[in-house]
């Protein structure tokens, strides 16, 4: 079994709340702007056959959604009625893909990440039981589906390649395929910020990156 297997959610939490001084992963500081709006994801770990999976959604296709077809966490901007971040994250996850609030074990966050598209995110990261009768809002959502966390912690399973962000090339994380579906960009990102925090080693990444930063 994996290490990161034989982590309780009490492990998992406990990580979370540490203060850390690991990068975020987030985009250049040459890249964020002043003026952002608030918005939060939840970040659904799952139990499958004894080892912990992340819980994904991708994006349904439209062409109002510049982020369309993209593999996310389900989540979006928050709501004037939304009590605070958490509120929104699992409000969210209750309208795309039918997560009821009271079913999710809120295990932290992490710090925000921004988006070339002027949002704060914040991640909520919690535990979902599973399996789980999820309900797609078409309209919305393609697809749910989970990753294995031991592969999105193998260094074998993602790379930076550079991007044309607002006129300056940046290295962007992309993983490699799984299960027909591409993970990268700001939900990479999340997800690196993610498994720094609970003890993976990303050197390798945090070097050009911070060059980059």
């Amino acid at each position: 079994m994996h290490a990161l297997d034989k982590l309780t959610a009490q492990d998992i939490s406990k990580r979370l709340q540490q203060v850390s001084s690991h990068r975020t992963f987030d985009v250049p500081s040459s890249l964020i702007g002043d003026h952002f709006r608030d918005a939060a994801v939840l970040v659904p770990f799952v139990r499958l056959r004894d080892e912990w999976h992340l819980l994904y959604i991708r994006r349904a296709c439209s062409e109002r959604d510049r982020h369309s077809g993209q593999v996310a966490f389900a989540g979006g901007k928050r709501d004037p009625h939304d009590p605070d971040l958490y509120g929104t994250a699992l409000r969210e996850a209750h309208e795309e893909i039918g997560i009821n609030p009271e079913d999710v074990i809120i295990l932290g966050d992490l710090t925000p990440h921004h988006s070339i598209s002027n949002f704060k995110i914040t991640p909520i990261v919690g535990q979902v039981p599973w399996p789980y009768s999820l309900h797609l809002q078409r309209s919305e959502v393609d697809r749910a589906f989970t990753i294995p966390l031991h592969w999105l912690a193998d260094a074998r399973n993602h790379e930076l390649r550079l991007r044309e962000l607002k006129g300056t090339n940046v290295p962007v994380v992309y993983f490699k395929e799984y299960d027909g579906e591409l993970l990268w960009g700001a939900t990479a990102r999340m997800t690196l910020n993610l498994l720094s925090m609970l003890g993976v080693d990303f050197s390798e990444l945090d070097r050009p990156m911070a060059q980059a930063a």
